[in-house]
């Protein structure tokens, strides 16, 4: 038997085509098994690779998942981007709210069509705070960056947090000593068994009107040594700056933009939102712009 898929190459959080975050997508999932998910995912070789399948449930339109080249993660910021994009364009969507299953619940995604294309906005998983990083394991984190306890944000904790797939929030002072960190992965990974999180968010806040965040993403233990544009990254980033109270908002709700993807030449920018009730964050949203690269079929036989 003769199976097709419909096989795409997506840029996320960009419209400049080779910028933001690739990912692979395959719109017409049903009939692949984890086997050969886990290896389209490793031969595509970006960081994720999502796959839609067909709901079975009146509860979500389309059951989503996400594999890096070595596992299945929960969700996905710039996949679940990626794949919404790809089925709008696909079925000529108007703008309209659908659910999906993941890893991580069954969650909202709002499609807005504006000027003949689209945006996707994704709600994320529940806010979670997780261990704050301290003692040995502070040390040898700032020893796998290669920064020093003065490079760090003073009253940032370094912590996991989580909207669905967790990271560690580092906060350092310097754009510039973003830019220049050279982290040793075989640290990052070894310290990732330890913490129990894989993905580490070196960010800086800015003054630029524009853009309040800069950063990296790190996450050697599943295959990522560096990922351009985080989605689960800059979400629970959102929530962590509102539970510290670390810049102003209006009380109901903090907006801002981040940029991450600079120093590997990948730049791409991702809108964030935080719903915020009696001053703790109650729901985050990403929001980003997609462009695909290519698109093809993908043939199996069985």
């Amino acid at each position: 038997m003769i199976r097709k898929y419909n096989l795409y190459q997506i840029d996320s959080f960009t419209k400049e085509k080779f910028t933001g975050n690739p990912a692979g997508v395959i719109t017409n999932a049903d009939g692949l098994s984890e086997f050969e998910m886990q290896k389209i995912a490793r031969e595509l070789n970006n960081s994720e690779t999502a796959f839609i399948f067909s709901s079975d449930s009146n509860e979500y339109e389309v059951h989503l998942r996400y594999f890096t080249p070595m596992k299945e993660v929960p969700i996905c910021g710039h996949a679940t981007i990626a794949a919404h994009y790809a089925r709008a364009i696909e079925k000529r969507l108007d703008t309209s709210r659908i659910y999906h299953k993941t890893g991580a619940g069954i969650l909202p995604v709002d499609i807005i069509r504006e000027n003949e294309d689209y945006k996707i906005v994704m709600t994320q998983g529940e806010i979670e705070f997780g261990n704050v990083i301290e003692g040995r394991n502070k040390e040898e984190l700032l020893a796998a960056l290669n920064i020093k306890p003065s490079d760090l944000l003073e009253n940032y904790k370094i912590q996991i947090v989580s909207t669905g797939h967790s990271k560690v929030m580092v906060g350092i002072k310097s754009i510039e000593t973003l830019n220049a960190l050279q982290p040793n992965y075989d640290a990052l990974s070894k310290l990732s068994e330890t913490i129990k999180c894989n993905g580490y968010y070196v960010f800086t806040v800015t003054e630029d009107s524009d853009i309040l965040v800069n950063g990296r993403m790190f996450a050697p233990a599943i295959g990522i040594n560096e990922d351009p544009v985080t989605g689960n990254a800059n979400g629970p980033l959102g929530a962590y700056l509102v539970h510290y109270n670390l810049v102003e908002h209006d009380g109901s709700i903090l907006k801002f933009k981040a940029k991450q993807g600079e120093a590997i030449k990948r730049q791409g920018i991702i809108e964030v939102e935080v719903k915020i009730e009696n001053n703790e964050p109650a729901e985050v949203k990403i929001s980003g712009e997609a462009v695909i690269i290519f698109k093809s079929e993908l043939v199996l036989n069985d």
